[in-house]
């Protein structure tokens, strides 16, 4: 598995050198690696069957006790299949679609194949959070493909702060398995049995986990940002849409039901928003013009059925939720590459200017017509089986079962209606072309999607195998011990056969009054309040509002207010906790003073009044650097001569450094007023207060600290030093002192060419 992985990861880093090479071939050439994958997960059905179970595990952050991990069981097999499979044909198809920047575009569809190979894989949370994060970054990249159109980086910018938030969300879900479970891995996860539901972090869990999905997934009321990502090409779009990112929150619903599920928030939760999605998804379709941004909206619509059914208490409800996945990535992409086509041949995918194709394109019309049958349901196609599967669950649903039967009726029909928009309208009708524009397609164009259409009506004609080894072990990862009925797609004359035929004519009828049922949604969807995209444009405009008002406001450009704001805040937080934790223990005080400690003390404290009060920038100078030495006398008295000299260094060089700097300045003057110096007074007395009062009382705490042991004995063995300060700034904390240095060295690198650019000023004076 990590092989398979690594695989896909290196076909992207060759991807431009095979385009530069083999342009004409190219997606023939980098098929060949998914489909070798594909090849090999089939292969692996048969022990899946037998109950298999695949584990590999590599050490990774063995001191943190984390495992880069990878798990092969029946629901991952079938995720993997689908990616590496309909991955195959969207990298054919694109290689004879796309005609610039395809060695970018394998590069970078490449990179989200494996990172999605690797989310459905992975073993462990750590491992999917990982591979979930990289396909929303690869993602992002790939819808915002066309970085030329303003409109490609905006839908790429909402689709990662969306999907961004929610995988936040996930990240702080899985924490918390994490620390409830006392384990990362999976497989531990899923024995686990009802440890996570009787934890008192049950229900932050499985909310920050369903929002981690939701966003992922489209689901209500994140689901704008799919539609808006159509401005990615359309092979991503194929990809995105029906098999990959998408369904990632499918995957993962499906992945933590056995630990997550069986409770009432978990089942309330995904059938209240999934039912929305479902019937809100669809509704928005059947109104729209742009071919795929009616398939969008039906994705919607389907992904919002498999959270529901995923939902629904009853086991019949995850094999419907499996059917249904199986058949909405089989058509979908199909109906997506076909609306490439057609694009590519005609150069317009809105429905008001398509019609009448069929006789110029008949494999395309052919293959968009048996895909629309599979989307509307109609046998022997395995859409019909999802259909009906999803019929016959709601029908025995434990809860709401007359609001659930309407809602799955309405989305049905209307799904009918906009199936046939998208298989009839282009090629039937007046016509509108009498030659296609782009001269004939190659057959690249047309393979993808015939092979996609020839599985839609093959794994419906052979449910029977593909019950078997397909989705019956998926269907046992899911829901362990189960054993379901064996699947047949003709069920005999039943009420779910009385409603699928119900749903075809009621889909036939809205598809005729189309018109009217789009000025219909028309009247309401066009307020901006029910536009979940204007909520987030409002919501963007608000916060760049609000941070560019906080910028005006405290990166004002003045030194004096940027240390006001540090020296308050960092008082209120100070004696917030001052307060919070009552009693303040101080050291007792010493009796035996040393004359020489007052004269210290008076020379340092006489030394910080002259620098605050004298006009003179020279004396200002002199009395700093006294404090300075004063403060290096005070180490060497107690015991650390490394300290004090390391002080000497650093005053003896920035007094020098003042002087240098400051004669060149104006003379100082009184720029603020009486009021000003008072805020001023009270600040910095109560920042002095503070700071002495916390150094009391850090000073009287217990110092049990097992660094400094720890330190002490590893000094010599392990660092070969005996300076233990050297050592922890050299060797232990040496990538925090990388981190310093380059962060001077930056400095410096900017106030040179600061300098450098004043000098050339004057030049050219």
């Amino acid at each position: 598995m990590g092989f398979a992985i690594c695989s896909v990861f290196l076909l992207a880093l060759l991807a431009p050198l095979l385009v530069r090479l083999a342009k004409a071939v190219s997606g023939w050439l980098m098929a060949i690696v998914p489909f070798s994958l594909t090849a090999w997960f089939l292969s692996l059905l048969k022990i899946s069957a037998e109950g298999a179970v695949l584990r590999q595990s590599w050490q990774w952050l063995p001191d943190l006790g984390i495992e880069l991990t990878f798990l092969l069981d029946g629901l991952s097999l079938l995720f993997a299949i689908l990616i590496c499979g309909v991955g195959t044909l969207v990298m054919i198809f694109s290689g004879r679609y796309l005609h610039k920047e395809l060695g970018r575009f394998f590069l970078l569809l490449s990179l989200f194949m494996a990172s999605m190979l690797g989310l459905v894989l992975a073993g462990n949370l750590i491992t999917l959070f990982l591979f979930w994060e990289l396909t929303t970054i690869t993602s992002f990249f790939l819808i915002g493909f066309e970085y030329h159109k303003e409109k490609a980086r905006n839908a790429a910018l909402q689709a990662l702060l969306v999907t961004g938030i929610g995988g936040l969300a996930l990240l702080g879900g899985f924490i918390l398995m994490g620390q409830a479970a006392g384990t990362m891995d999976l497989a531990e996860l899923l024995n686990s049995g009802e440890l996570l539901k009787q934890h008192a972090w049950y229900p932050a869990i499985v909310l920050l986990v369903a929002m981690g999905a939701f966003a992922k997934s489209a689901q209500f009321p994140f689901h704008f940002w799919l539609p808006s990502a159509m401005e990615a090409p359309t092979p991503v779009s194929a990809y995105l849409h029906s098999v990959t990112m998408v369904k990632a929150g499918i995957y993962l619903l499906l992945r933590l039901s056995p630990v997550l599920g069986g409770t009432p928030l978990w089942h309330g939760l995904l059938e209240i928003i999934g039912g929305i999605t479902m019937l809100w998804g669809v509704l928005l379709a059947v109104r729209q013009t742009d071919l795929k941004r009616l398939l969008a909206y039906t994705t919607i619509s389907s992904l919002g059925t498999l959270v529901f059914l995923i939902g629904l208490d009853i086991p019949l409800s995850i094999e419907a939720a499996l059917v249904y996945l199986l058949a909405h990535a089989l058509y979908k992409a199909t109906l997506f590459l076909m609306t490439g086509t057609i694009d590519h041949a005609t150069g317009t995918r809105d429905l008001r200017d398509l019609g009448g194709l069929f006789g110029l394109m008949p494999i395309s019309g052919t293959v968009g017509i048996l895909a629309a049958l599979s989307m509307a349901g109609v046998m022997p196609f395995i859409g019909f089986l999802g259909k009906e599967l999803f019929y016959e669950v709601v029908l025995s649903a434990p809860r709401a079962a007359w609001p659930s039967i309407l809602a799955t009726l309405l989305t049905s029909v209307l799904m009918v209606a906009a199936a046939a928009l998208v298989g009839l309208k282009p090629f039937f009708g007046p016509a509108r072309f009498e030659r296609l524009p782009h001269g004939p397609m190659a057959p690249g164009l047309w393979l993808g999607p015939l092979v996609l259409v020839a599985l839609g009506i093959g794994t419906g004609l052979f449910i029977g195998p593909v019950d078997r080894f397909l989705l019956t072990p998926a269907i046992g990862a899911v829901l362990p011990g189960h054993i379901p009925d064996p699947l047949a797609l003709w069920h005999g004359v039943t009420p779910v056969l009385a409603y699928s035929i119900l749903t075809l004519i009621g889909g036939a009828l809205v598809y005729l009054f189309r018109d009217t049922l789009r000025r219909w949604t028309g009247t309401w969807s066009a307020n901006p309040l029910w536009q979940a995209d204007t909520v987030y444009d409002w919501l963007l405009s608000g916060l760049f509002a609000f941070a560019d008002r906080l910028t005006r406001i405290l990166q004002n450009g003045r030194l004096r207010y940027y240390l006001l704001t540090v020296f308050i805040s960092a008082s209120v937080m100070m004696g917030s906790a001052f307060l919070w934790y009552g009693t303040i223990t101080l050291p007792p005080l010493r009796t035996s003073v040393q004359l020489g400690d007052l004269i210290l003390a008076g020379v340092i404290l006489s030394a910080a009044l002259i620098a605050a009060r004298v006009g003179k920038r020279l004396v200002a100078i002199v009395a700093m650097g006294v404090i300075g030495y004063g403060v290096a006398l005070i180490f060497a008295q107690f015991g650390a001569p490394d300290l004090a000299m390391t002080q000497f260094s650093i005053e003896t060089i920035t007094v020098l450094l003042f002087v240098l700097i400051f004669h060149r300045l104006p003379l100082f003057s009184r720029l603020s007023r009486q009021r000003v110096l008072n805020v001023d007074v009270v600040v910095a007395t109560t920042v002095g207060v503070l700071m002495t009062v916390l150094t009391l009382v850090a000073v009287s705490s217990p110092q049990v600290s097992q660094l400094s042991q720890f330190f002490a004995e590893q000094s010599v063995p392990a660092a070969h030093g005996r300076n233990i300060v050297n050592t922890i700034l050299v060797d232990f904390r040496a990538l925090d002192s990388l981190g310093e240095i380059t962060v001077l060295g930056m400095a410096s690198i900017g106030v040179l060419a600061l300098l450098k650019l004043n000098s050339i000023k004057r030049k050219n004076r």
